[in-house]
This record gives C-alpha cells, structure tokens and sequence, in this order.
C-alpha cells in the first residue's frame, strides 16, 4: 500500500472516530441540560438545535466526564467568540502580555462609566 493510500485512510479514520465521539458527548449534553445558550439565553428547539453546540470548558475534546462537568451548551455565535477569546488569551500569554493585565484576562480594557458619578453632579461636563 502506498504512502499516500495509508494517510487518507489514516486521516478518514481519524474524522470517523472524531465524529462518533462527538455524536456521544453532544447526544448526552443535549439529554442533560436545557437547551438554552449558557451565554446568552438564547432557547432552542428542534427545528434550531443544529445551531446549539457543547462547549469543553478546558478546551479538551477528549475530557468527557458521564457527569458532564467539562461540558456547556453555546449557540454557535457564542461558542466562536469563546474560542476566539480562548486563542487570545493564549497568544497574549505566549506574547509575554502578562496574565495579570486585564487584556490578557479577557476583562475589559476601558470602563466607558468610570467618571458616571462626577458626570451626574455635573451635566454639562462633557
């Protein structure tokens, strides 16, 4: 057998396992929590659930506890920006950003309502 021949079968195992894997954990979230976004609300029903996805909190699709404890359930928009945030992060921290700056922790950088006291004594400050 060919080189060749041996990574695509390789590769398509490895998409097979993946899939039925994922198939298992997301059937058992789906059966253990409501099917609401843990993020931002959002309700699901049948004809919607395709756009609900099971979220590994530590990142590790092979961490799959019966009791579900690595597991949320996020709407697709919800579940990139988790990741995208993840991926930040991790590039700040490679970047020497610092984990204790409020940037690299994923909080907010700016506090549009830090002067809102001083604001409302005084209306015409702008």
């Amino acid at each position: 057998m060919s080189d060749s021949k041996r990574l695509d079968e390789l590769v398509a195992r490895a998409r097979r396992e993946r899939d039925e894997r994922e198939r298992g954990y997301r059937e058992r979230a789906l059966g253990m929590y409501p099917w609401v976004c843990g993020r931002c609300g959002r309700e699901f029903t049948r004809a919607n659930l395709h756009e609900l996805t099971v979220h590994h909190r530590d990142h590790n699709h092979d961490n799959n506890p019966p009791d579900g404890s690595n597991w949320e359930l996020l709407c697709l928009y919800c579940h990139d920006n988790e990741h995208q945030r993840h991926g930040e992060a991790r590039a700040a921290g490679a970047s020497g950003g610092g984990s204790g700056t409020a940037a690299a922790s994923g909080g907010a950088t700016w506090n549009p309502f830090a002067d809102l006291a001083e604001r409302l004594k005084d209306p015409g400050k702008d």
